[in-house]
């Protein structure tokens, strides 16, 4: 006897939608994504904006509120030009790593896509946000919006008092050094966000309290005894070499003011909480789109959706996931979307239909049914060249066409040196994993030594990784920006690994 599934009514049937119908498809989507898949996501919020909104939040890093500054313009007009004139298209939706988590759906979008995006946004990334553990380590989703709010009030506040001009510089300053602004290994050192921010709203009340009118266009460069008394101990317990430039530069500088050293603190932590994204691009949006994916044809397969909200539907799954060859023209490297989501399905299958290479391969979980247990515990403890490691099977290697050369520069050949067979499959999985190690594209920049009692010269070094230098131009660029935060000679020496 063949069981068949009972059919619901449908959520909708018009490509128009309203907040009515929006709720009753939230719900559904809801149930399948707690009750089937058993995903543990924060409590959702979504809200609907226009175009020009959402180009708006593409130039803040998709962040609700974000201080100004004119790297931010420049990424809006660049954007809209292109959207504009049709070489690009808009996200159908950004999502924030937040409690509650917020979702951005375009009021342009049919209701269709409105579905896929609170599947996509609201349980996939939600659920990964809040269990994967490099969020969980170093970001706090509670603290985000009323941080961003205060750095935002903080930022404006020192623009009336200290001038435009003034501010700019630490910020390009800052904003030059994100990348080599943030603890990779380990955890920063810092108080509870409710603490760090209690302290901070004591020192503005305090100066609004010991506000005099007369002394306004004069910048308070006065730092508390017990608050330099702090940071210079933070300073002596500081062991070199230091990875996070900005972090040191925020404790040590001898001329930072403290609101320069507040502006410095801002943008570090903002760069922190970014960090965890680029090291999970792969997995983030693969989980996503994993879960947007079962959540759609489970709605279909309960009779919740059309025929014609299916076609609609997969026409953008298949954009979303479409890997171009490497001789096509729109080739620009392998698709997150594409490789997460077919690692993700081809777990499902080996864990329901496995073949015997794949008992081979993944022993553990060739077979054992459990697909749900084994993605949610691979999204909650990997990152993208663990999971490809452990995960990435030869099938997958075979659909994507995966194979790996050795190009010596001081050859007039090319080596193809992993093939698919058993040993060829082994190497090509671990050199994919190591194309998304961080380590292969961010330059090794530490500070190795300063004479905080001397000439107060700040020594870095750069530890050199298969041989690939800094470009001159970019070097002596963010040499200028470190040392406008640092205030005297900066030298920077390059060693082999």
């Amino acid at each position: 006897m063949t069981l068949v599934a009972e059919q619901l009514p449908l959520l909708y049937s018009e490509a128009d939608w309203d907040f009515d119908t929006l709720k009753r498809a939230y719900d559904a989507i809801e149930d399948i994504g707690l009750n089937d898949l058993g995903l543990n996501v924060y409590p959702n919020q979504i809200e609907i904006i226009s175009s020009e909104q959402m180009l708006d939040a593409y130039s803040s890093h998709g962040m609700p509120l974000m201080y100004k500054h004119w790297s931010f313009g420049k990424h809006f007009a660049r954007d809209q030009m292109m959207y504009q004139k049709g070489y690009s298209g808009l996200a159908y939706e950004i999502v924030i790593n937040s409690d509650p988590c917020i979702a951005y759906l375009m009021e342009e979008n049919t209701m269709t896509m409105q579905a896929l995006v609170m599947a996509h946004a609201s349980f996939g990334h939600n659920h990964f946000f809040k269990n994967n553990y490099l969020f969980r380590q170093w970001t706090d989703a509670e603290a985000i919006l009323p941080y961003l709010d205060f750095s935002k009030k903080f930022i404006a506040k020192c623009e009336d008092e200290y001038g435009f001009e003034e501010v700019e510089a630490v910020l390009d300053a800052s904003h030059a050094l994100m990348d080599q602004g943030v603890f990779r290994y380990n955890r920063p050192p810092r108080l509870s966000e409710e603490d760090r921010l209690a302290k901070i709203a004591a020192r503005i009340r305090h100066e609004e309290v010991n506000f005099n009118d007369i002394w306004r266009t004069l910048p308070n460069t006065d730092e508390p005894d017990d608050e330099k008394e702090e940071r210079q101990a933070e300073v002596r317990n500081i062991k070199l070499p230091e990875e996070n430039i900005l972090y040191f530069l925020e404790k040590a500088s001898p001329v930072l003011r403290p609101w320069q050293r507040e502006l410095v603190r801002i943008v570090r932590n903002i760069a922190q909480y970014f960090y965890p994204q680029k090291q999970t691009k792969v997995m983030n949006e693969g989980c996503a789109t994993f879960v947007h994916h079962y959540i759609m044809n489970e709605l279909y397969n309960r009779g919740q959706i059309t025929e014609g909200a299916i076609m609609e539907f997969l026409h953008s799954h298949s954009s979303v996931v479409f890997q171009p060859e490497f001789d096509d023209p729109r080739y620009s490297g392998i698709n997150p979307y594409a490789l997460g989501f077919a690692m993700m399905e081809d777990i499902k299958r080996i864990c329901e239909d496995p073949v015997p290479e794949d008992h081979e391969f993944f022993p553990d979980i060739a077979g054992s049914g459990d697909w749900r247990e084994i993605l949610k515990d691979a999204w909650a403890n990997y990152r993208d060249e663990s999971f490809i490691l452990q995960y990435l099977s030869p099938k997958v290697m075979r659909d994507f066409r995966l194979f790996a050369l050795s190009d010596d520069a001081a050859e007039n050949h090319v080596e193809i040196s992993a093939i698919h067979d058993d040993r060829g499959f082994r190497r090509v999985k671990a050199q994919l994993a190591a194309m998304y190690d961080l380590g292969m594209h961010e330059p090794n920049i530490q500070v190795v030594g300063a004479d905080l009692e001397g000439d107060r010269e700040l020594k870095l070094r750069h530890t050199i990784h298969n041989g690939r230098l800094l470009s001159d131009k970019t070097k002596d660029a963010v040499m200028t920006h470190i040392e406008t935060l640092w205030g005297y000679e900066v030298t920077l020496d390059e060693e082999e690994a």
